[in-house]
């Protein structure tokens, strides 16, 4: 279809470790195991899991890093091991952290070098650098070396280089980790730059909120299988609509109050966990007005040392997922 940047079909890697003595011993390891997935043009497509999980080995295999055992994989129209090098030339990527970057040369050498691996035109080059250097709010450092910019302004770079060949698809693998708050932000802020102008962009991020703030759609990743896929609204509803209100309630008094709530007709569920030297107790409820006022009369330092209430997240759908509540 034209309208699919990206897809997936039963893709499987396993590899292949020798053990024993004299390595004779062969030990298999699925690390993604019959996944597929669409991803259309101009998405931007979450992929997460916890470590270990298959993303960074679907994103190698994705970005024709890695060749896949079994199952294909089409971008742009396009077989990743087929035609690898013409999918090449459609794709830029980035690896969290300092890796490929040459500290000792200057934002502006380490683009121009990347700039010729990728046989472009010098005067394209000239003019491309300062304007990716811009897009990425590097404006004013290319004559820096990259040895004196911080990890979040090393990650922004990373992103340059992977534009300099104008990509139609982009494949960020935790760009954001290690990352202070402010480089994080801007870093999302040229992210969705980057989407208004027609790319497509693929993102594994251990960063929920950050997830939900950039994807139009997100597929969680469960030991090498997708066992969630759709966008983080929808996503949010496979545990329910209900508020969470938190409360943090003296241990001594826990079992009297959770005696009290027991009884409220509001309550979806009820959960105790040990908070030392509190409990924790967090209820679900589609009416959390009526349970703030049936909760009124326990509001006091006897009982309850703490209160939180807020809506479902991302984070409780992903974390009910990887439990395997939902999984």
């Amino acid at each position: 279809m034209d309208s699919l940047a990206i897809e997936t079909k039963s893709l499987q890697k396993i590899f292949k470790n020798k053990t024993g003595f004299w390595q004779r011993k062969a030990k298999t390891t699925t690390a993604v195991e019959n996944i597929s997935f669409q991803v259309g043009r101009g998405e931007l497509f979450g992929l997460l899991g916890p470590n270990g999980a298959g993303k960074t080995t679907t994103v190698k295999m994705l970005s024709t890093l890695l060749l896949p055992t079994s199952g294909t994989i089409s971008i742009l129209g396009l077989d990743v091991v087929k035609q690898t090098n013409e999918v090449r030339k459609r794709i830029g990527f980035t690896f969290g952290g300092a890796r490929g970057l040459y500290g000792r040369l200057t934002a502006n050498d380490n683009l121009k070098y990347f700039a010729e691996l990728y046989e472009l035109e010098p005067s394209i080059t000239r003019k491309r650098i300062p304007e990716l250097l811009e897009t990425v709010g590097l404006t004013g450092r290319g004559d820096d070396r990259v040895e004196t910019f911080s990890s979040g302004m090393q990650q922004r770079l990373h992103l340059a280089r992977a534009l300099l060949h104008d990509p139609d698809i982009i494949f960020l693998d935790e760009p954001t980790v290690g990352i202070d708050p402010v480089g994080a932000r801007e870093l999302r802020k040229t992210v969705k730059e980057l989407i208004t102008r027609g790319k497509t962009i693929l993102l594994t991020t251990h960063y929920m909120a950050e997830a939900e703030e950039l994807c139009d759609r997100i597929a969680i990743i469960k030991k090498g299988r997708i066992v969630a896929l759709d966008t983080p609204n929808v996503l949010k509803q496979r545990i329910g609509a209900d508020a969470l209100i938190n409360l943090q309630v003296n241990a001594e008094s826990a079992v009297a109050l959770m005696y009290q709530i027991q009884s409220f007709k509001c309550c979806t569920s009820i959960e105790v966990t040990d908070a030392p030297p509190f409990k924790k107790i967090s209820l679900r409820t589609p009416d959390p007005g009526k349970a703030m006022q049936q909760l009124a009369p326990f509001l006091n330092p006897t009982f309850i040392q703490g209160l939180e209430v807020r809506n479902q997240t991302l984070e409780d759908v992903y974390v009910a997922i990887i439990q395997g509540e939902q999984g």
